[in-house]
């Protein structure tokens, strides 16, 4: 696949438009990669003698490829900055362009060799000339953000700032086709997401919260609760999306697990544009919203929880008073 066009209301000419359908056709050359697995070389190889990058997690040779698959999308976009996880400064481009983006060009990459969800996130900011302050900017600055998802099929979820958009790659057309308009998160929900191994290094009302989701219908809760886990955020914000529910990354004890472990400026600000325009919300683990926060360096980490409004303003409230 060379080309994959996007099928959605963006603007008929301009910056942004250009930019987003670059982003979807590298996606698009990203998923017929991992859709051939093993049959691709060794895409679960560790890089380098650390086999760690810039933010300090392990890097396998499915990184780079998708970081220079989209940077090679990027090339001769109106972008002037491009800011990747898996590379330590900001990369111009085409210094002068209106838009600057940030990019996580391989979200769940322990996936790789059991062949379950990855994916791509990615955010677009107006550009100054300055550029490491083109990213060093609250995430409410984006212009628009999404995330691809490879799984049994490729998936788009988009959004510019006016609701969220999911499109399926349709391999035969060779395009996005839209899959619904308007997405919204469903406010009744029963399912939670956490890495539950972790428990006994979280702060009191986190476990708190946990034990009572645990309790189900003889707890505080009054219902049964279905606990998840992919080790995907992709994937488990796209469940969120169609089905609802809440995801905790949160700080813990451990050391170099203080301040969370997801990054600010390519996973969390995206990821709580696109939550917030679908209705729901994100913030960081003591219910500060993600949107108002503007990360301090590159590859700064934070706690995360997004998902339905509801549970996530439970989960700060067992916080406050614990």
């Amino acid at each position: 696949m060379t080309h994959a066009p996007l099928e959605t209301r963006l603007p008929d000419t301009g910056p942004l438009r250009e930019t987003v359908l670059r982003l979807a056709e590298a996606g698009a050359r990203v998923a017929d990669l991992v859709a051939r697995g093993p049959l691709a070389g060794d895409l679960d190889a560790a890089v380098g003698d650390s086999g760690a990058h810039e933010a300090g997690d392990a890097q396998k040779h499915l990184d780079l490829v998708a970081d220079r698959l989209f940077h090679e999308a990027l090339a001769g976009a109106p972008v002037a900055w491009l800011a990747s996880e898996e590379r330590a400064e900001v990369e111009a481009l085409a210094p002068g362009a209106p838009l600057a983006v940030a990019l996580d060009p391989l979200d769940g990459s322990s996936n790789i060799a059991v062949n379950a969800p990855l994916g791509a996130i990615f955010s677009i900011l107006p550009a100054i000339d300055d550029p490491l302050a083109s990213f060093l900017r609250p995430g409410a600055a984006q212009v628009a953000a999404g995330f691809l998802v490879f799984g049994p099929t490729t998936a788009l979820v988009l959004t510019l700032g006016a609701g969220v958009d999911r499109f399926v790659l349709d391999r035969e057309a060779g395009r996005f086709r839209l899959a619904q308009a308007g997405v919204r998160i469903p406010t009744q929900t029963r399912e939670f997401a956490i890495n539950a191994s972790n428990r006994r290094h979280w702060a009191p009302g986190l476990r708190a919260f946990f034990d009572d989701c645990l309790l189900g219908r003889e707890g505080a809760l009054g219902a049964d609760q279905n606990m998840r886990w992919i080790a995907s955020l992709v994937a488990e914000a796209y469940r969120i999306l169609v089905r609802g529910g809440v995801f905790l990354y949160p700080a813990d004890a451990r050391r170099g697990y203080e301040a969370g472990r997801l990054r600010r400026l390519y996973e969390a600000s995206p990821m709580a544009f696109v939550v917030e325009q679908a209705g729901g919300r994100a913030t960081d683990d003591r219910g500060a919203r993600i949107l108002d926060q503007a990360p301090a360096s590159l590859h700064q980490r934070t706690p995360l929880v997004f998902g339905s409004a509801d549970m996530v303003g439970m989960v700060a409230r067992y916080v406050a008073r614990a």
